[in-house]
């Protein structure tokens, strides 16, 4: 039989009940409400630490939704919380009441009376943000430091005036200076965790922060400092990491603390297209090369180190894209050698069958990765990432754009990397009966988005093409054909042929022979080959022709006429407009031409 709880029972009547029972419905919060009060009257802690267990049993630690009715009595709990907090308790309890108030802190609402200056610094102070000594020495602290941490992430997130009150306290440099205590000492993981969380955030909300972090504070290196302790980088060189392929996957806390540190990092450098100064420039050539480590890295799951690499992808296109060259890397002489046998040597043979394969899917895998004397083992992993989000099929904006972004810019601004991408992207043609949207190579795929509804997408798509293609309008069309560069030629006022504003070598394209005899019968517009298809007009007498003719001009025209096309032409410098005016222009310049004459 249920028990009936009523005040007569008295207070501690019904604290020995829930002592046994650590757990209560939703319907007794108001007679816990007034347990709470009555303990925290009477100064005790203990009974307070009972009732907190009794309101947030770990079936309650996943709430993120709340009643409406119940708004009153959980902004007197809050409150009720933080009057605890301010009396010498126990660690436990402490612990305690700041998961009740994370928990609650989830509800906008409840956070306007007791987002308060003092109550920011009691956080502040249980975090040991305000904290002078150098390092963090008592591990009994550090339970209180991360739920207090993870309070504050709650409370910034959803308060305004939190995130004010957070400018006025100087928050972010109190994070920085935690940060620096915790570089060298990897037990306190979920300390670094929030701390880089917080900044985020405050980084995400405050614009004014950022330039505070970039330039007052020394983020940059800092944050840097954080990513590279996560992944307990070792260095070969000034710009390389040194990389263990057999070595474990990332924990998943280093991975957490990668990815917030990931986070953070593009925030104070999401202005920094141009560098100004030599040191800049060594503190984003060194990112960069951190950055080459996180894509050559894998975490505890597969979408743990598709998220790892999809923040470090956003993070590359905020670096300059002059830094980026350290994202490939010259081959050590060794390898170059290795290089050398793995081509020009017959592979000797194996013990066993099984043995000889593994050598060759090695050797090959090996080769994929290397152009020019360059290891390209990052640029395959970026290629290999874009295949995938294309794969997705959704959220092409969000998830491709960025990947697109950078690979193009990469492309643009350094020759190998460009070669490299090209000669996986667009290898040489050799069969050319498909059209170049259909198949399931990267070609046929990203082909397939410069038709693509999302303005956006196709944009970004078509232009990395282009950029592989030397920005040439007829290496471009070979690829792609002519319906599906339209938009791109259309745009950049190309229509009439020729190329781009970007300077490339001179080096030529080499056309394969069953491209050279196929060319002559290619149709430009699909750019695929076709059969010789007979033509419908060549059985009409010249009174037929002369008929459909006149309705075909007399369809264009009432077209015309209602708006629903408008007849475009092609300007003498490529751009489309409407065609009366392209015909004046070009009667113009015959009649200048002539004059000149």
């Amino acid at each position: 039989m249920r028990k009936k709880f009523s005040k007569k029972k008295g207070p501690r009547v019904f604290l020995i009940l829930l002592r046994g029972k650590r757990k209560v419905a939703l319907t007794q919060w108001h007679y816990l409400m007034y347990l709470f009060f009555f303990f925290i009257a009477a100064s005790e802690v203990n009974s307070v630490l009972i009732i907190m267990h009794g309101f947030f049993s770990p079936q309650h630690r996943a709430t993120f939704k709340f009643e409406l009715e119940d708004e009153e009595k959980r902004k007197k709990l809050c409150e009720g919380i933080f009057k605890v907090l301010e009396k010498d308790i126990t660690t436990s309890c402490q612990v305690t009441c700041l998961e009740a108030l994370r928990i609650l802190s989830r509800d906008k609402k409840i956070l306007v009376p007791v987002t308060t200056k003092e109550n920011m610094q009691m956080l502040i102070r249980l975090a040991k943000l305000d904290n002078s000594e150098d390092i963090l020495e008592d591990v009994a602290d550090f339970p209180v430091i991360v739920e207090s941490l993870k309070c504050l992430c709650n409370i910034v997130f959803n308060s305004q005036m939190a995130q004010k009150l957070s400018l006025e306290l100087n928050l972010a440099a109190m994070l920085c200076n935690l940060l620096r205590k915790c570089k060298d000492q990897q037990v306190i993981s979920d300390i670094k965790c929030f701390d880089l969380r917080l900044l985020f955030l405050l980084s995400l909300l405050q614009t004014d922060i950022r330039s505070q972090l970039r330039y007052e504070l020394q983020g940059l290196p800092l944050l840097t400092q954080a990513l590279e302790s996560a992944f307990s980088i070792k260095w070969a060189d000034e710009y390389e990491a040194a990389i263990d392929h057999n070595g474990p996957p990332l924990s998943p806390q280093e991975t957490d603390c990668a990815i917030e540190a990931l986070k953070a990092l593009f925030n104070v450098t999401v202005d920094s297209w141009n560098v100004h100064s030599e040191s800049d420039s060594h503190q984003f050539r060194v990112m960069a090369a951190v950055l080459r480590y996180c894509l050559l890295t894998m975490g505890p799951t597969e979408d743990k180190t598709e998220e790892l690499h999809s923040n470090a992808v956003n993070l590359l296109s905020n670096v300059p894209v002059s830094c980026l060259d350290v994202l490939i890397s010259p081959l050590a002489q060794d390898e170059i050698a290795q290089e050398a046998t793995t081509l020009d040597e017959p592979p000797q043979e194996a013990e066993t069958g099984q043995d000889e394969s593994r050598e060759e899917e090695a050797n090959l895998k090996y080769n994929t990765m290397v152009y020019n004397g360059m290891n390209m083992e990052a640029i395959r992993v970026l290629l290999d990432f874009m295949e995938k989000r294309i794969d997705k099929g959704s959220c092409y904006r969000e998830g491709l754009t960025p990947v697109l972004s950078l690979l193009t810019e990469c492309s643009r601004a350094h020759r190998n990397i460009r070669k490299f991408i090209k000669d996986q992207v667009l290898p040489p043609l050799r069969d050319v009966t498909n059209r170049p949207e259909v198949g399931s190579t990267v070609r046929n795929k990203l082909v397939r988005l410069m038709t693509h509804v999302d303005l956006g997408v196709k944009q970004i798509a078509a232009e990395f093409l282009f950029v592989l293609c030397k920005e040439r309008v007829d290496s471009l069309l070979k690829y792609t054909g002519y319906g599906n560069a339209a938009g791109l030629l259309a745009a950049r006022g190309l229509l009439a042929g020729g190329r781009g504003d970007h300077w490339y070598s001179d080096d030529e394209d080499t056309d394969t022979e069953e491209y050279k005899s196929a060319k002559p019968n290619i149709n430009l517009i699909t750019g695929h080959l076709e059969e010789p298809m007979p033509n419908p007009i060549d059985e009409m007498t010249e009174e037929q022709k002369e008929y459909e003719a006149m309705k075909l001009v007399n369809m264009l025209d009432k077209l015309s006429r209602e708006e629903v096309i408008k007849p475009m032409g092609v300007r003498p410098d490529g751009t489309m407009a409407p065609l009366e005016e392209t015909l004046c222009q070009y009667h113009v310049t015959e009649e200048d031409c002539s004059d000149s004459d």
